[in-house]
């Protein structure tokens, strides 16, 4: 195997033991940024969803109250408003969800999934938890959803979800006297769950992954023809003649030209070592004549 074939094989292994480093270490932090800007979305999306909760506690409710002894207008809900609202803008973004799920709710629709049960029950365990972050795997790819508990903190609320006899008339009359009761105060009754798909964000950090190891590859290429071109110029080509001229001296042609020495690198110190040995051996070849 040849000197630059060796160089060769040795850059390559060097640049493929450098790329995955490179891969694995970009595909890290690619991958937590897309996670970061997930989950950037899912808190921008519960805080909206808490504005509008807060809006129709302090504004809508109010003006609604006379109109409940009448009949239930679920518009004073915060939950409902806030779910309705964002059930409006998931039309144009319908990967994106926004649901206030309850283990016991009064609208059969609250209802918790199994997997929306199981952060209920996470909450539950722990009452200092203020949010909880969980992904799943959906057909349509990996989903992160941002959750946050729904606390009974407010001893008013148990108005209407104590029992049913201490609940408004109306709100029973539409909803039913057997869901939505039992609750206590302190009590973890529900979630705010944000779920945002991580598919478009995964795939952008691919493909800027994919870019970046076509770059480097690039520059490999560049690099390696360059390092190529120096080395058969400045070294490959300089030892060749010398060893031609060895050749022709070791076969008694004495005639042969001396190796041009040009800079001051470690080819010209050869150069100039080896006409002092020809310079050396002729000299020694003319006494034996002599």
């Amino acid at each position: 195997m040849g000197l630059k074939a060796k160089f060769n094989l040795a850059m390559l292994l060097a640049f493929l033991l450098g790329l995955a480093l490179a891969a694995l270490l970009s595909n890290s932090i690619l991958q937590d940024n897309a996670r970061r800007e997930v989950l950037q979305d899912a808190a921008i999306m519960m805080e909206e969803a808490s504005a509008i909760r807060g809006y129709t506690a302090r504004e809508i409710a109010p003006l609604l109250e006379t109109q409940l002894k009448l009949r239930f207008l679920p518009h004073s809900v915060p939950s409902w408003a806030a779910q309705t609202n964002f059930r409006a803008l998931q039309k144009h973004f319908p990967a994106y969800s926004y649901h206030e799920a309850a283990l016991n709710p009064t609208n059969p629709a609250d209802r918790a999934l199994d997997w929306e049960a199981d952060i209920i029950g996470v909450f539950r365990r722990d009452p200092t938890l203020s949010s909880f972050v969980s992904e799943r795997m959906t057909p349509d790819g990996m989903v992160l959803s941002l959750s946050r508990p729904v606390r009974i903190t407010d001893k008013d609320c148990l108005t209407c979800h104590s029992t049913a006899a201490a609940a408004p008339a109306t709100m029973v009359a539409l909803y039913g006297p057997d869901n939505g009761f039992g609750w206590h105060l302190g009590e973890v009754v529900a979630a705010q769950v944000v779920s945002v798909p991580e598919r478009v964000p995964l795939q952008r950090a691919d493909r800027t992954l994919m870019l970046f190891l076509g770059g480097l590859a690039g520059v490999f290429v560049v690099m390696i023809v360059v390092l190529n071109v120096l080395l058969h110029v400045i070294i490959i080509r300089p030892v060749r003649r010398i060893s031609a001229l060895a050749g022709e001296i070791s076969l008694g042609n004495m005639a042969a030209a001396e190796f041009p020495v040009r800079g001051r690198d470690e080819i010209a110190s050869l150069a100039e070592s080896f006409n002092r040995m020809r310079r050396s051996l002729a000299n020694a070849l003319r006494m034996l004549d002599e």
